[in-house]
Formats: structure tokens, C-alpha cells, sequence
């Protein structure tokens, strides 16, 4: 009878959550607390210092979404220097890796403002919608027809609409009234003693 006998088992696959957990308590001086630029080639160093226990899929993945973070790349931006496993500055970062995470991170911020502007603009089209209806003594079937609104969508975009103003109008600043709400009275001139 013979046994045959089986390789030992490599490394188990984690997830991107399980991998940061691990690295963050075998090489607490680089992962906890702020992102810190990371030595290149870190994960050669890392599974140097840890044997087996990262699979290069995991490691790798995880390092994908680590230097992807916006706080890694301000990181990169405002650092002199990248850090090894045990935290101490490494290699000098690049002028060409800094731009490109200035590159990056204007890109993102580009993107985010766009699309705040097109969430804005999609609210001030719900708001004039609203007023529109609020206005108008057409029939529900022609102000959707004259407004290009499927009629089926137009309740929920009024309803939209009404939360938004609602949301609005809590944010602004009450109306100064003066004392106790009242609008105060121009003082009197004094009288003159002659």
C-alpha cells in the first residue's frame, strides 16, 4: 500500500478585508493609522518576511486597492519618501510617481465635481418641474406629453421634487426677526431741551 503524498498547503486565498487585518498586525509600523507610501516592491518583502501565508493573488489585490485609496495617493503626494515593512523611510517617491498621483487624484476630484454638477442640475430640473405642475391646469396625460415625462415617472419625480425643497428650505437660516419674533421698532429720536 502506498501513500501518496500530498504537496503542503500554500498559502490560504483571503480577501482584501482579511489580508489588511493580517498585515496590519504582523507589520503594525506600516499599515495602522494613516497610509503611508509604500516601498516598492513590497510584496516580495512582504512574503519574504511571512512565508505562506499571503498568496500572491491576495497579496497583490489587496495592494491594488491599498494604493488605490484617495488617502494613499495625498499620501504619495505629500511624502519625501516611501517606508519599509517595519516603517522606516526606503526609497525616495519619484517626481514622475507624484504626478501621477496629483494626475490621479485631479482626475478624481474632476469626476466627483461633475458629477455633484449633474446631480445638482437633475434637482433644479425636479424643482421646475414641480412648479411647472404646480401651475398648470393642463391634464395629468398633456403636461407629460408637453414636458417629454413619461407619465408613469411623473409622481415619483414630483414626490422627489417636494422632499428636496422640503430638505432645502430646513437648511437655510430662519429670517432674523429681531426679539421674540417681532420686528423691532426704529428707535425714537431723542427730545431736544431748549
Amino acid at each position: 500500500m502506498t501513500v501518496d503524498s500530498a504537496p503542503p498547503p500554500g498559502p490560504t486565498e483571503l480577501s482584501a478585508e482579511a489580508c489588511a487585518e493580517m498585515l496590519q498586525q504582523r507589520f503594525p509600523a506600516l499599515f495602522n493609522g494613516a497610509p503611508r507610501p509604500l516601498k516598492l516592491r513590497i510584496q516580495a518583502d512582504i512574503r519574504e518576511r511571512a512565508p505562506g501565508v499571503f498568496s500572491k493573488a491576495a497579496l497583490s489585490a489587496f495592494l491594488r486597492r491599498h494604493t488605490g485609496r484617495t488617502a494613499y495617493l495625498i499620501a504619495l503626494t505629500r511624502a519625501t519618501h516611501r517606508f519599509d515593512l517595519d516603517g522606516a523611510p526606503a526609497d525616495e517617491i519619484s517626481a514622475e510617481h507624484r504626478q501621477a498621483a496629483r494626475d490621479e487624484l485631479a482626475r478624481r476630484r474632476a469626476l466627483s465635481e461633475s458629477r455633484a454638477a449633474q446631480l445638482e442640475e437633475q434637482r433644479r430640473n425636479r424643482a421646475e418641474l414641480l412648479r411647472a405642475f404646480e401651475g398648470s391646469s393642463l391634464s395629468t396625460a398633456n403636461f407629460c406629453a408637453l414636458k417629454g415625462v413619461p407619465v408613469d415617472q411623473l409622481d415619483a419625480l414630483l414626490e422627489l421634487a417636494r422632499s428636496e425643497a422640503e430638505a432645502r428650505a430646513r437648511q437655510l437660516p430662519p429670517v432674523d426677526r429681531g426679539r421674540g419674533g417681532q420686528h423691532e421698532r426704529p428707535a425714537r429720536p431723542g427730545r431736544r431741551h431748549g
